[in-house]
């Protein structure tokens, strides 16, 4: 391609809105334009990357047996209906309806669609197992889209669907997507880590997050320097202490803590470690009618150590508190007898359900609120002022130090960006959906599925937030707009520099590389600015200077300096580096 026939637009400034390093890039760089709020146009430069993303994706999707098909943006509601998710999916699926009052949506995702293909189309075992895939524009109704590409309300996503006979299976044809995943993250070229994930909405009970790392990354990823153990911070076990509890050493008193509210002021205050604390709160869970009143209300006490983080995906999932919510003010007034901020297990106006975490249920002479404004309770323990916990869980985030769940060290915390998810969904659809199949013995048996999603504009975004430096984007070969341009220097004053530039740009161009001319005329700085902008990963300088001692200049992206290379061999050097 030739700069003259191309399309480039680079800016010397981000637009205000820009918040993150690769969205403020990817506007200067030209490669999109915002047309609206979390809705962007790929630009021909941005396309060109994102095409990249595609064919990778393709090719290892096809390499693990996938068959690509495309279904529908706009779905019929009554899909989403059978599966219950047209109501649950809540403000991010956006609902539309047609002239004749039908009811639409736009799709997030296509699990009901192609279980309905499946439920159709797929009658024996004998034609199982199958894995449908397609590349196809998504829409979220995000709250506060943000960070560009990064958290759009349109995107474009890689979902993949696999059906299955038996658990057995659907699970072998998840390790075959996870395989494949790993493969097409390491032809990106990026540092990523697969780790162990909640399922989310979307459901099922084995899942794995692969994550981009970077210091910008929205996610905390956990994992074990000393192991293979990762997992994203929802999922992380945090393990019980070793050990037997220690015995009471103090005696139970209410102590004067008058303004501290919180369990860092309160152990300031006191003189002690924030871990001497614990922290109460209160959740409630509503049991409702059919018609959606509520019925009965349930007020349930949380105790973490004060220098702790309730997990709220850990706690949505124990039992009863799958829908619960924060009490309201009058609910913890009515049950404690006492605002927030010096609540506690102890002289409660109305029994709670208490659940306590690992770590409280270890310690001994711990500090709590007394449930009377400006007072604490120190010298706390189990046993002797309080009845032994009934139900202990895992209520918390981890923390970097703390042990690994795989008994192989400790925990580390590094930030990372989700490019991909793999899930093993289960019958979660096809029971929802009545997606059978006749097994051996021509009884009707539902289809075991499993999804699979890679965020292909969401990829190119997360690589410069891994990829860049002050001057701009620097793209992995197998991602970059272009692999190498040519940048001739005062082409239009000398035959010989323009010969050689168009003779290379020829040999590179039969040797099926993806090379740029730049054509345009542009002075050297302001030539080289631009795609050092774009990040295009090798350049090659081509001027008078070097041309009369038989040379022109190769610079890696990386590279601070340019080197000189003969012109006989130039081809071939960039060759040699692009295969390796």
């Amino acid at each position: 391609m030739k700069a003259s026939q191309f399309f480039i637009s680079t800016l010397k400034e981000a637009p205000a809105d820009a918040e993150v390093v690769s969205h403020k890039l990817m506007m200067r760089a030209g490669m999109i334009k915002k047309l609206g709020a979390g809705i962007y146009t790929l630009m021909p430069m941005g396309l060109r990357v994102v095409q990249k993303v595609e064919a990778i994706v393709r090719q290892e999707m096809n390499r693990a047996g996938a068959v690509e098909l495309s279904m529908p943006v706009v779905q019929p509601a009554e899909l989403w209906q059978e599966t219950g998710r047209f109501e649950k999916m809540g403000p991010e699926l956006l609902r539309i309806a047609d002239r004749h009052g039908n009811d639409f949506v736009v799709q997030p995702t296509s699990e009901e669609v192609i279980t309905d293909i499946a439920r159709q189309e797929i009658r024996s075992y004998k034609q199982l197992p199958k894995n449908f895939y397609q590349i196809q524009t998504k829409f979220r109704d995000e709250r506060r889209p943000r960070f560009g590409l990064m958290r759009g309300r349109e995107f474009i996503m890689k979902d993949a669907y696999s059906f299955d006979r038996d658990q057995a299976s659907a699970k072998a044809s998840y390790q075959v997507m996870a395989k494949a995943y790993r493969a097409i993250f390491d032809r990106f070229g990026l540092t990523y880590r697969a780790v162990a994930a909640d399922s989310g909405a979307i459901g099922g009970d084995l899942s794995e997050e692969f994550q981009v790392i970077a210091a910008t990354g929205e996610d905390a990823i956990v994992y074990c320097p000393g192991s293979d153990y990762a997992a994203n911070l929802e999922k992380a076990e945090a393990m019980a202490p070793a050990g037997l509890r220690p015995a009471a050493s103090k005696p139970i008193t209410k102590t004067p803590t008058p303004g501290k509210s919180t369990c860092a002021d309160v152990a300031e205050l006191l003189g002690v470690p924030l871990q001497n604390t614990v922290k109460s709160l209160v959740l409630a869970t509503d049991t409702l009618s059919d018609k959606g009143e509520v019925l009965k209300t349930q007020v349930w006490l949380l105790l973490l150590r004060g220098d702790h983080d309730m997990n709220e995906v850990k706690v949505g999932k124990l039992p009863g508190l799958g829908a619960f919510r924060f009490a309201t003010v009058p609910e913890i007034e009515d049950h404690f007898g006492c605002k927030p901020g010096y609540l506690g297990p102890l002289n409660l106006q109305k029994p709670v359900k208490l659940v306590v975490d690992r770590e409280v249920a270890v310690m001994n002479d711990w500090i709590c609120g007394a449930n009377v404004p400006d007072f604490h309770i120190t010298g706390v323990n189990w046993g002797r002022d309080l009845p032994e916990p009934g139900m202990v869980a895992d209520l918390r985030n981890v923390l970097a130090g703390d042990a690994s769940p795989d008994g192989k060290g400790v925990l580390a915390i590094e930030r990372g960006i989700e490019v991909g998810h793999v899930f093993y969904l289960g019958t979660k659809y096809s029971q929802a959906m009545k997606a059978t199949f006749l097994d051996q013995n021509g009884k009707p048996q539902l289809m075991e599925m499993g999804c699979y999603g890679i965020g292909i504009t969401r990829l190119p975004a997360a690589a410069i937030e891994q990829n860049h430096d002050e001057r701009g984007i620097i793209w992995p070969d197998s991602l970059a707009p272009f692999t190498v341009v040519i940048c001739p220097i005062n082409a239009e004053r000398s035959p010989e520099v323009k010969a050689a530039s168009e003779s290379l740009y020829a040999e590179l161009l039969v040797a099926g590389v993806d090379v740029m001319l730049d054509d345009r005329g542009e002075r050297p700085g302001a030539m080289f600015a631009d795609w050092e902008l774009i990040g295009v990963p090798h350049r090659v300088n081509i001027g008078d200077r070097a041309l009369k001692e038989g040379n022109v200049e190769y610079q890696h992206r990386r590279d601070t300096a340019a080197t000189a290379v003969p012109l006989a061999d130039i081809a071939s050097v960039l060759l040699t580096k692009l295969k390796a």
